[in-house]
């Protein structure tokens, strides 16, 4: 009796382990998407700081270039209300 005890006690172990074996995989590969999602946001947060850079570049140009044009034009004496 006991020992038919045994083997329906094993009989139910046996797919919960499976079970729980499968939750386990589950949860690697998981992780291992959730890590390349965050790689991903982090190349998409350095591709978006590397363009703020740029931008910021071109306005520093840009603004040496208008002042560049307000000493020439001052020199030239060039109103803009002419």
């Amino acid at each position: 009796m006991v020992e038919n005890v045994d083997n329906l006690i094993l009989e139910h172990l046996r797919p919960i382990r499976n079970r729980i074996d499968k939750l386990s995989e589950d949860s690697d590969e998981i992780k291992y998407r959730l890590t390349s999602l965050e790689k991903a946001v982090g190349g998409i947060r350095r591709d978006n700081a590397g363009m703020y850079e740029d931008s910021a570049r071109q306005q520093h140009s840009l603004d040496q270039l208008a002042a560049r044009i307000d000493r020439i034009e001052r020199r030239l004496e060039i109103n803009e209300s002419s």
